[in-house]
């Protein structure tokens, strides 16, 4: 009896406090994809929008305004003509890439194209 109590204490620790977070933010749908895309270089909206398909421009401006509250993307607002806005990752967010390179490998090995999990709304 005192192995089985051991047991379930072990068993049911606390996730941690950094995952939950980063989960929390990054778990969101649509939050990774646009970050991934921020890694490669700063981004206008419209190009944002073209290159995660399937995103709705109140989605995309939600979540980027997520992403600019945690300190992840910086908007930047060129005065034009025409005027337009630019997204870019902060320190913060550009030091997402490697875990989101190791992330992309991980699933090219373990989440195989047409895997039900990689489709929308799964």
């Amino acid at each position: 009896m005192a192995i089985e109590q051991a047991h379930e204490a072990e068993a049911c620790k606390r996730v941690d406090g950094g995952i939950t977070r980063v989960f929390q933010l990054l778990g969101k749908r649509w939050t990774g994809p646009i970050v991934a895309v921020l890694v490669e270089q700063p981004a206008y909206f419209a190009d944002l929008r073209r290159a995660i398909p399937g995103i709705s421009e109140r989605m995309l401006s939600d979540r980027l305004t997520e992403l600019g509250a945690a300190g992840l993307v910086i908007r930047e607002v060129d005065e034009g003509p025409p005027l337009r806005v630019t997204y870019r990752l902060t320190e913060s967010g550009a030091a997402l890439e490697p875990a989101l390179k190791e992330l992309g490998r991980w699933a090219d090995t373990h989440l195989p194209e047409g895997n039900p999990c990689t489709e929308p709304g799964c």
